[in-house]
Order: structure tokens, then C-alpha cells, then sequence
């Protein structure tokens, strides 16, 4: 209940600037808001109509982390925000968007735009992302520092389903967990990567 919340009350505030979601306008107040907006993991955690047992390719998701190599990575986020691209036995390859600056994280998500599979922008939309596709696109450069490799055995929560039309909202939220480095130097590493 906490994630619909706080999507109402940001729609809410929207409407009453009178400004339309998905524009540069709606972003730049989101940016100047979205600290006084952020609710708790936790209580996104408890958000029960959105808790998925399994992920979708193409859809967006929180969830807990606990790497199985953490000792030997230099930092890792605990909270990821990830889009899984590709599915394995054992796992999933995802874009994790914690990995870059917020206003990095629109353009990204602007530039996959245009591989949804429709543009209603609810819960029926999903991206169409590889990371072929994604390797041999110079233009999206930005996914670069996002992808990362998850385990199934190392997810400690349920998915939490973000639809597409609360995808700029979520990736505007300052939720990433890193452990092993503040956020700033991760942005920089991440910057490096482009």
C-alpha cells in the first residue's frame, strides 16, 4: 500500500501543478520533490498487490540482494531497481539503475522507450531489451554501468512490480542501498563506463 500511496499522492500533486506525467516539466518537479516523497523499503516491501514471486523480462522490480561473490566486489546495491533482460536456469542479466544519476536514468529509460512492447504505459507494457541489443546500440550508452548479473538464490524478498507508467517515479527515488562505497563514487565509476 505504501508504493500506491505514494504514486497517488505524486499523481495527486501533478494534477494540481498541472503538469502532464512523462514530460520534462513533471521530471524537474519530481527531481525537486521526490526527497520529500520517499517512503521506507520496508514499507514498499509491504506493498502486497504489487509483490511478484517470479520476474519478468522487460518489466521493472525492487527487491532485497545479497551478492554471492560480495567480498570480492568493490560495492554492490543491497535494494536494486532492475529491469531483467535476459533469463538463465540459475538467474537473470538486468539493468539495475541504481548504477547511474537519476536524470542518467531517464534518458535510459527515454531511449528504451522505443522497444516497448506497446505505449499504453500500464501493466501490460514491457520492454523488448537484450543485451545484444543493448551491446551493439552506441546510442544507449548509459545501460552500460546497469547491467549486473543476479542469482536466484541470493534474492531475499519477493519482486516488487513497478508498472510503466510509475517507471520515472521510481527511478527518480533515492532507494539504492550500496554497500562498500557511497553513491557519489558510484556515479563516477558509472560515468567512466559511458
Amino acid at each position: 500500500m505504501a508504493t500506491k500511496k505514494l504514486i497517488d499522492r505524486i499523481q495527486e500533486s501533478l494534477a494540481k501543478e498541472g503538469l502532464q506525467p512523462r514530460t520534462n516539466a513533471a521530471r524537474t518537479w519530481l527531481r525537486s520533490k521526490v526527497k520529500d516523497l520517499t517512503p521506507s523499503k520496508s514499507a514498499l516491501m509491504r506493498d502486497q498487490e504489487r509483490l511478484r514471486n517470479k520476474s519478468m523480462i522487460g518489466r521493472m522490480y525492487f527487491y532485497f540482494y545479497d551478492p554471492k561473490t560480495k567480498d570480492s566486489m568493490p560495492y554492490y546495491d543491497r535494494f536494486p531497481l532492475v529491469i531483467p533482460i535476459e533469463r538463465y536456469n540459475d538467474g537473470f542479466l538486468g539493468l539495475n539503475l541504481h548504477y547511474i544519476h537519476p536524470k542518467q536514468r531517464l534518458i535510459l529509460l527515454d531511449k528504451l522507450s522505443d522497444t516497448l512492447t506497446n505505449d499504453k504505459y500500464d501493466e501490460t507494457s514491457r520492454l523488448r531489451v537484450s543485451y545484444p541489443f543493448l551491446s551493439s546500440a552506441s546510442k544507449i550508452f548509459e545501460a552500460t554501468p546497469c547491467i549486473k548479473r543476479y542469482l536466484f538464490s541470493h534474492i531475499e524478498s519477493r519482486f516488487l512490480e513497478i508498472t510503466a507508467n510509475e517507471w520515472d517515479i521510481a527511478a527518480m527515488l533515492p532507494m539504492e542501498s550500496f554497500i562498500g562505497a557511497q553513491t557519489s563514487k558510484v556515479y563516477a565509476d558509472s560515468r567512466k563506463k559511458f
